[in-house]
């Protein structure tokens, strides 16, 4: 079996109801109960326009040689409904992974949640208007090759997180969140805790009752000093 040269049909999936509660709680708060260690870099975002604010689904990643998508049509003949395909791409900027007709097929005919490619896309004229998670880092009309090598459902690099096949992928419009598999039931736990005492810090915020009282205690544990005058050079 040649490493480079791999396509894994089989994942070990996470529980379908975990996945589907994910779907009523923003990133933030899922990065935020993490350690904030968990969240793509920026560089991949949201070009189109989905209905739903927050998808989630299991990762099928795709493991492309720099500008090159043989393994991304690949997957389009392996993933499965719901999937969220990942795509890593050696953070090559060069050149479009895929464009409309692709995506339409993704979205269309595999029914998948969404995409997040390492990479840019093209077709950016129609592709914005789709009800349909596509995030990416840009677009250039440059396509790519189709040489390989590449692999499927094998650990990702994607937006500077690893991801593994199975893993939870939460997208929202703030980006894209990535909870390992074997940790996700904990992490449902504590996000739904956070998200409630949100609201609660929010409501404080409407009302006139925020308490602040916080920050001039961490700013004295931290040794800042608040002086009542003016700076002078």
């Amino acid at each position: 079996m040649a490493v480079g040269k791999r396509i894994y049909l089989k994942r070990e999936l996470p529980d379908p109801a975990i996945v589907e509660q994910f779907k009523s709680i923003p990133a933030s708060n899922i990065a935020d109960v993490m350690e904030r260690s968990c969240a793509m870099s920026p560089r991949i975002r949201l070009v189109s326009s989905p209905k739903t604010q927050v998808a989630a689904g299991p990762a099928f990643t795709v493991k492309a040689r720099a500008g090159d998508n043989l393994l991304l049509h690949a997957a389009l003949n392996f993933c499965s409904e719901g999937d969220m395909v990942i795509v890593s791409n050696e953070e090559d900027n060069t050149r479009s992974l895929l464009g409309e007709v692709m995506m339409a097929y993704l979205m269309q005919t595999k029914k998948v949640t969404g995409i997040i490619i390492d990479g840019p896309i093209r077709d950016i004229d129609e592709i914005k208007n789709w009800d349909f998670p596509v995030y990416c880092t840009g677009t250039t009309p440059g396509g790519p090759y189709k040489e390989g090598p590449g692999e499927i459902n094998v650990p990702v690099s994607c937006g500077g997180i690893s991801v593994n096949p199975g893993d939870i992928i939460v997208t929202d419009p703030d980006g894209v969140i990535v909870i390992p598999r074997n940790d996700a039931e904990t992490v449902l736990q504590d996000a739904k805790k956070f998200q409630e005492s949100d609201e609660e810090k929010m409501k404080a915020v409407m009302n006139g009752t925020s308490d602040r009282s916080w920050v001039v205690k961490l700013l004295s544990e931290k040794n800042v000093v608040i002086i009542d005058d003016v700076y002078s050079s």
